[in-house]
Formats: structure tokens, sequence, C-alpha cells
């Protein structure tokens, strides 16, 4: 089959049934229909059509060396730099197609199952352990060019640094039974973005699981799986107006908790299980950072690009472009950006072959912008809010354009270099941006994108090979404990 478009992603994702639900109701009749789901699907479909578009084949597939169909790139296990770079420029153009937007787009959890895949031999020898379904599953994966939501973490009960689940249902996702067709579990998984809107569900646990060996596991299931249910937050959809709702409208990703109700995970699907020493190692011998930092990192590039266009725009429409202050805070966003860009290049220059022969980015400079991005992305929405000021608030709709009042607003909202309706239009998106419902998500997503910055923080430097500027300093210093 390899690559497809969007109307086959349609097609799947409608026929399959999920059972999805939103505020308190099971999701009935055809999903792409649905007014929650329908922008962020048509979005997807649109990043397929991409894809397989004449224009830009040759930069979004290349051959499968199983089948010699067209796959996407973001499966490719890349075995030079010039491989990561034809990656990258995929993902990039992926990227822009949505400004930037859409955090879950095929090409992340490609990239993840991919990363996983390259480095399955790690589980080799190891007890529970099936590297051969893992590398079966991403080829077919890849050859049928399958999406996925995934979920990583489990339900915040109790945050405390030791918590024994005292449960008689269990609570967190576990493995309740194994029987000779597969095992069987049962619990409760966050945090899946675009949860019901996938052909699969991929579970990971991540982290070592010191009393509870049935959550170490890792699988992958159909999205339609006997017992599988999507439990959706509330839409952040303003409302279906691209002229009121410009981001909302289209990328609302919308999360759900996953609960698994004694659901059987075939063995052909089941990667590891009851190995909580796996589970811990697993996540940090495989290339997973790297690939996955790499493309969220790229994403988060365009995603800036955007946000500086939006600030520039809004200055110009009113014309405070001319002040320092505001030169100050746009030149913040243009350093932000040129700080990833530059550990993005330092991470593909200094990208090295593995123990897998697979082509793996500089992991150190992508850690550097996963604790630097959670900083800068709520400074850049705090900056646009500064400079919209006012103009923010006062907003009138797409329909007030269209009455009797509209002479009213040509005259009193138009900009300094810009029509009334376009003015706010300009704002509209800002706001959109910074301030709505959605916006907000935006930020707390970014924010929290790889987990808890001090947590990622404290890593980084636990991580970060200090020594040699330790021996430095040692020596200038002719310490006499220095070895």
């Amino acid at each position: 089959m390899g690559a497809i478009g969007g109307t086959e992603y349609l097609k799947r994702i409608n026929q399959l049934k999920n059972e999805v639900w939103l505020d308190g109701k099971k999701v009935e009749g055809v999903i792409s229909e649905h007014p929650a789901f329908n922008g962020i699907l048509q979005e997807k479909a649109a990043l397929y059509d991409f894809q397989i578009n004449p224009n830009h084949k040759s930069d979004m597939t290349f051959p499968s060396p199983d089948t010699g169909n067209r796959i996407g790139l973001s499966y490719m296990q890349p075995k030079s730099i010039e491989d990561l770079i034809k990656r990258r420029k995929a993902m990039e153009l992926w990227a822009k197609q949505t400004s930037g937007m859409m955090g879950r787009s095929p090409d992340y959890l490609n990239t993840v199952l991919m990363s996983f895949a390259s480095s399955a031999s790690f589980l080799e020898g190891k007890e529970n352990c099936f590297p051969q379904n893992l590398t079966a599953f991403y080829k077919t994966a890849r050859e049928k060019d399958l999406s996925f939501t995934h979920t990583f973490i489990s339900p915040q009960v109790n945050r405390s640094q030791i918590y024994i689940e005292n449960s008689k249902e269990p609570i967190a996702l576990k493995v309740v039974d194994v029987k000779d067709n597969g095992i069987v579990v049962k619990g409760a998984r966050l945090l899946a973005t675009q949860g019901g809107l996938t052909d699969e569900v991929l579970v990971f646990s991540v982290g070592r699981f010191l009393f509870n060996e049935d959550e170490a596991f890792a699988f992958s299931i159909p999205s339609n799986t006997k017992g599988l249910r999507f439990i959706c937050r509330d839409t952040f959809i303003g409302g279906s107006s691209r002229f009121d709702h410009p981001l909302s409208s289209r990328f609302e990703e919308i999360d759900s908790i996953v609960v698994f109700d004694n659901v059987l995970v075939p063995w052909d699907r089941v990667f590891y299980y009851n190995n909580g020493e796996v589970a811990e190692e697993f996540i940090v011998k495989s290339s997973f950072h790297a690939f996955a930092k790499h493309q969220v990192i790229t994403r988060q590039i365009v995603k800036t690009e955007f946000i500086l266009g939006v600030a520039q725009l809004l200055v110009e429409t009113i014309k405070v472009n001319d002040y320092q202050h505001i030169q100050e805070k746009i030149t913040e966003i243009m350093i932000g950006l040129e700080t990833m860009r530059a550990l993005r290049e330092k991470a593909e220059n200094h990208a090295s072959l593995d123990e897998f022969g697979v082509m793996r980015p500089d992991v150190i400079p992508l850690n550097a912008a996963g604790v630097i991005f959670p900083k800068l992305y709520p400074r850049f929405t705090e900056i646009v809010q500064i400079m919209g000021a006012s103009g923010m608030i006062t907003l009138p709709t797409e329909n007030a354009f269209q009455s009797s009042i509209r002479k009213d607003l040509d005259l009193y909202l138009q900009g300094a270099t810009k029509s009334a309706e376009d003015r706010v239009k300009v704002f509209r998106l800002a706001w959109d941006l910074t301030m709505s419902s959605f916006g907000t998500r935006e930020t707390q997503y970014e924010r929290y994108f790889f987990g808890d910055p001090v947590r990622l923080a404290s890593q980084f430097y636990k991580d970060f090979p200090k020594d040699p500027y330790v021996n430095a300093v040692s020596e200038f210093l002719h310490l006499n404990d220095h070895q």
C-alpha cells in the first residue's frame, strides 16, 4: 500500500467506529463529521494528501526497503547525516502546513515507533521481551501508513514520591492476566492526544516500576479493540468560523483518558511485559529521546516562526514597530528562534551511528532545547498579549461585519495599515494563539511536552558531561586532590 492520502485516512477512521465519549455522551455516527473532531481530522487528511501530491512526493516519501512502495519519510531509519536531514526537511514541510500547531502530526509517532524498532535488538534475550514483534509491527505500520495516538503515563491519583496503589479495581493500567492468546490489561492511561482519531494506540511504560512489575509493558492495539474507550476532555473549539477562531476551528487536538476494560492484547502485539528493568532501560538505551526531540523541536521552530510572524504583523497593523520596547520584545522571539535553530543544527552536525547502526542526532543539544522551550513559549505568548493590549479584547465577530453595524466597525476599528476587517482578523489570530482556551492549552502543552520542566533540567544536569570542565579548572588551580 505505502503512503496514503487523506481520503483513505478518513475512510479508515470512520470505519473503525472507535468508542469515544465527549461531554458524557458516546459519539455516534460518522466521527469525521462531528463538530468536535471535524477540524482536526480534515487538517490531518490534508497532511496525508500533501505527502502523496506529485509536487511533494519525492520530498515526503521514499521507497520501502521491503516492497519498493513509496512510504512516509518519518518511518525512515537514517543511516547517514544526509538521511537525517532529509527526514527533518519532510517533517518541516508538514509542520509548515499546520504552522506548527499540530503537536501530534503523524510524523511524531511514526518517529517514535521507528526509534523503538531501530533499537529492538536491545530486547533480545531478555525476559518477557519480543523484539521480533516490535520489528514486524514497525514494518506493518510503515507499509500501511498507520496513524497513532499514544499514552505513556498513569492517572495522577497520588504524586508523592512513594505511592503504592491500594485499590480493588486497578487505576493505573496493569497486566491482570496472561493467556494463551495474549495478555489482559485493565485500568487507565493518560494523556492520549487525538485519542479515538487514529488507527492505533501505542502504549509504552516509561521509567522504573519499583513496586508494580505488572505496570511495565509495551504494546500497540487497534483503537477499536473490544473494551477500549476514549474519554475526551471538554472541547476548546470556540466555533466553526475561521474568522472568529482561526486556530481552534482547525487544530484543536482533543486530549483523552484511555480506559482499558479487560482488554486482550494479542501476543504478536506485545513488545515486552512484566519487566521493570526493561521499562526503565529501553527508553534510555533506545534512540527514542534523540529522534522524538528532533521531530518536536523541528515543529517548535516552525511554530516560533509563526508566532514571530503574528507578532510582527500585529505591531505593523497598529504601527507601534518603531518603539524600542516593542523592538526589544520581538527581538526576544527572534533570539529564541535562532537559539532553537542552532541547537537543532548542532544535533544534526554532531550526529553519529549508534550501536544499532542508526544515525542518531546528538541528544545533548536536543535536551537543551527541550529545557529551554518550555520557558520560551509562555514568554512568547505573553509578549503577544502585552503588545496587543486592549486590542486583544475588543474583537467583534464575523457576523458583526456582515450586519448593519459594519459602518461603525469600519470607522472605529481600522488599523494604521489595515482595514477594520483585516485588523480584527490579525487580532483574533493573536487572541486565539495566546488567550483563548485553545491558546492557553497550547501554552500548557508546550510547557509540559516532555514532562516537568524542573525534572528535565535536573536530568540535563545529571547527564551533561561536566568532568572535562571541572578537570580544566582543577589543573589551572593545581589542586592536590585532582586526579
